[in-house]
């Protein structure tokens, strides 16, 4: 028997070497491949209940009935999801089940801290479940990228790698005890969002160089978490995301999403580092600074950004696992779920 409500969490990710720019925009094929790392103290909580009363999909997010362009990425991504999953049901504007999407974040939204990661990361995961699929987490991956690029990352647990069309753990979350320290400069949404980023990338005549560059900075900073050598991280870390943000900022229109706040604490992040605390930056899009550190420096990274003048809040997160799903309910009442990795089979990882 299917469920009729299944609930799904997922965590959101922080890019060590970024995701920036696809080959493929339809697809969200990225133009690199790239190596995150889940944040397993946040999280998005997501349930999909199907609702045969229900004239169209009704989408809750964070307590507000959404619509508008935010509304119809979602009810597109349902749509290709029981298109890919289940082909013979019709879907695109005919005939399908609707559903009810509620989903409730633990941080804030579109600030750099990859609320659409984890977000579609959870959507896939329970639409898949509530219609009865068992996907391999090869084809979780791949169909939450659909949604999101960087939500393919969010499938899996720990340490991620990204190539192609999905995501795979090459190291478990108890690997190396990273802490990811955020730094919260503005809780308002970036004017220019990532999926418009990716697009003008190619813009720039930077990338081409980047993109080029990105198999040595990807090879040395997965050594790096292999070998957790913090040292060898820091130095590719912080490479990666300054190329990132300098290809932004010569795109055309140009997208500079610093502030001067961001800039203090970069400066701030490596004199501590030079003081021997092992810690360093790295920026998504957004002016929100990531600092990443080992455990036994938490307290004086965030007695350092507390100090900063424009810092408004600082989120700490160490590493995370895989999504899960936490319930289901088949109308009579609600089976809770072991939270349980999927595990992806050799044939997969071709």
């Amino acid at each position: 028997m299917h469920a009729r409500k299944v609930t799904a969490i997922a965590y959101p990710n922080i890019a060590l070497v970024k995701y920036w720019g696809n080959r493929d925009h339809t697809l969200r094929l990225p133009s690199n491949d790239s190596l995150s790392f889940n944040l397993g103290d946040l999280r998005t909580t997501t349930t999909v209940e199907i609702d045969p009363s229900l004239s169209h999909d009704e989408v809750t997010l964070d307590g507000r009935t959404i619509g508008g362009a935010a509304y119809e990425r979602v009810v597109h991504h349902l749509d290709r999801i029981v298109d890919s999953v289940c082909a013979t049901q019709e879907v695109n504007g005919r005939s399908r089940t609707r559903m009810r999407v509620t989903s409730i974040n633990t941080f804030p939204m579109g600030v750099g801290i990859a609320s659409s990661a984890s977000g579609f990361a959870a959507l896939t995961l329970a639409t898949c479940t509530v219609l009865g699929m068992k996907p391999s987490e090869a084809e979780l991956s791949s169909l939450a990228r659909l949604g999101s690029g960087s939500a393919c990352r969010s499938i899996p647990g720990g340490f991620v790698s990204w190539h192609d069309s999905f995501a795979i753990t090459i190291a478990p979350a108890q690997h190396w005890n990273l802490m990811d320290v955020i730094a919260i400069i503005s809780n308002e949404h970036k004017t220019v969002s990532s999926t418009e980023g990716h697009a003008l990338a190619e813009t720039s005549p930077l990338q081409a160089a980047r993109i080029t560059d990105t198999s040595r900075r990807y090879e040395l900073c997965r050594q790096a978490i292999m070998n957790c050598d913090f040292a060898a991280l820091a130095e590719v870390v912080e490479q990666d995301a300054l190329m990132m943000h300098a290809v932004a900022m010569t795109s055309q229109p140009s997208i500079i999403y610093w502030a001067s706040t961001t800039l203090n604490i970069l400066s701030a992040v490596r004199e501590l580092r030079e003081s021997g605390v092992p810690v360093t930056f790295t920026i998504d899009a957004g002016p929100n600074v990531h600092c990443i550190c080992e455990q036994h420096a938490l307290k004086q990274v965030k007695q350092m950004l507390w100090q900063m003048s424009g810092v408004i809040d600082v989120i700490q997160s160490g590493v995370g696992g895989p999504a899960s799903v936490i319930a289901q309910s088949h109308g009579s009442h609600d089976d809770t779920q072991q939270v349980t990795p999927f595990h992806i089979s050799p044939k997969d990882r071709v």
